[in-house]
């Protein structure tokens, strides 16, 4: 049987995917067969595994730290944000069904044998597992049924190391406090912490390390500073969307939609650098100056057609086709891009149909089947071959799906318009894939450059590892594994 460890948080956002990342790398570096594994995660950004489910991208990445494939039960609950009051639920890779926020606490026992279930299954044939938690265990107004961090803990019986981020400030008030609001059961589980995001000289926190320890009884693992290529790694949660810095180049503008989803299909146009991306939050015009319009993915197309059309993108969207720009729609919008979307069960909202934007000849429908699939395609415009996945509930037919963007195996995908300049594609991932990227930005008029994303990401992971290696007792740490 596998030894587990699990890494839990202060609070959300305090680099527990990244640092876990770090930890699946530097252990397969060893020589050690692991694995990751989250037992609940929420998130719009998720990853198609080969096994034909959905999992959260950050245990897809962690995945890759442990050169190993991506599969469902690495994160056998996924809580997918459709609304401010409710979530669609992801079971061992599929979709479940919808469930309001207020419902969700009595929902969770019986999760909890899926869980449980899945780690088995991921123990199988390991070393070692490395396990995420999710937002913190100081919540504990949530800790009844929980199986995300301590709940999970206790039941699975992992020790647990938790993680502060001293960036945000406060950080021996939010190791110390998390002892102080934790049960005794749940206590019994901690077996020491890490602080991360230290800018500066360590050296400086000596005394508040040391003070943690001793407070605590709890002993430090090492402190681990800022890692500076943090925006060469996919980012999982909407608060970190990024993007580029430089100025002049090509513009591509992308509006932040409430519900956006899939983000991280731009971070390979963020790094190329004849490009400048600029993402439009809400309450703000497109620019004028955009080149390419990009409408990303959305866990829910009808909701954020409605957003839009309230921030006056729709109003925008047309000065920039009348001014020559292009557009381009992925996914969810593809899907607004069309004349119309019918969702006659209210599979996305209320049951009926909505207008599109009216830039592509299509239509959408809603249906209650969601596909789920790695896909090789080719791009009609450039013939090159683009390896992408499709996850999307919805049908799409209309005259310009005569004019598809990619095939895949000879069957027409995505539309695109009788003048070229708008286009849309189910595909996710695909501007990961170096030739095709290339390749599409040269018809756009831009020379790309000769970067390899996939291998920057791994390089950045391996560098991960190197600083993880570095300052953190990495020996004592796996030795708590148990």
């Amino acid at each position: 049987m596998a030894r587990a460890l699990m890494v839990q948080g202060t609070g959300s956002n305090v680099g527990k995917s990244v640092i876990v990342a770090g930890l699946c790398r530097a252990a397969s570096n060893r020589g050690l067969n692991v694995r990751p594994f989250k037992p609940q995660n929420m998130s719009n950004n998720a990853a198609v595994t080969e096994d034909g489910g959905e999992i959260g991208r950050a245990q897809a990445l962690q995945a890759r730290a442990c050169r190993v494939p991506a599969a469902i039960h690495m994160n056998p609950v996924l809580l997918k944000p459709e609304s401010d009051t409710g979530c669609q639920v992801v079971v061992q890779g599929h979709m479940r069904g919808p469930l309001l926020a207020r419902d969700f606490g009595g929902a969770r026992d019986d999760l909890m044998p899926a869980v449980l279930e899945s780690f088995a299954q991921v123990r199988e044939g390991a070393d070692l597992v490395l396990v995420e938690g999710a937002g913190s265990p100081a919540e504990i107004n949530l800790r009844k049924g929980d199986i995300a961090n301590m709940g999970f803990a206790t039941a699975a019986n992992v020790p647990v190391v938790l993680l502060g981020d001293i960036d945000r400030g406060g950080v021996i008030a939010q190791i110390v406090g998390t002892q102080a609001v934790l049960g005794a059961s749940d206590l019994s589980m901690v077996r020491g912490f890490l602080i991360n995001k230290f800018r500066g000289d360590v050296g400086l926190f000596e005394d508040g390390y040391r003070a943690i320890e001793k407070r605590t009884g709890w002993r430090g693992f090492g402190v681990i500073p800022w890692f500076e290529d943090i925006g060469k790694l996919p980012a999982e949660d909407a608060v970190e969307i990024r993007q580029t810095s430089r100025e002049g180049g090509f513009h591509i503008a992308c509006p932040m939609l409430s519900r956006i989803a899939n983000f991280d299909d731009l971070d390979p146009l963020i790094a190329e650098p004849g490009v400048r991306l600029t993402m439009i939050p809400p309450g703000q015009p497109l620019p004028g100056d955009a080149d390419l319009v990009i409408l990303p993915g959305t866990k829910s197309t009808l909701g954020d057609l409605s957003f839009l059309r309230r921030q006056g993108w729709d109003v925008d969207l047309k000065a920039h086709v009348r001014r020559g720009g292009a557009v381009l729609g992925v996914c969810g919008g593809y899907q607004m891009l069309g004349r119309s979307v019918h969702d006659p069960k209210g599979l996305d909202g209320p049951p009926g149909s909505v207008d599109g934007l009216g830039f592509l000849d299509i239509e959408t429908t809603m249906t209650p089947e969601k596909s789920l699939t790695q896909v090789q395609a080719t791009h009609v415009a450039t013939g090159e071959v683009v390896s992408g996945y499709e996850i999307h509930i919805g049908r799409t037919h209309g005259a310009d799906v005569a004019r598809p963007f990619t095939t895949i195996e000879g069957i027409n995908e995505g539309a695109t318009s009788a003048d070229g300049r708008i286009a849309g594609t189910y595909l996710h991932g695909l501007f990961a894939e170096d030739g095709f990227r290339r390749a599409f930005l040269a018809t756009q008029g831009v020379a790309a450059g000769g970067m390899s994303y996939n291998a920057e990401v791994d390089h950045a992971l391996d560098r991960l590892a190197d600083h993880l290696e570095a300052h953190v007792n990495i020996d004592e740490l796996l030795s708590i594994a148990s």
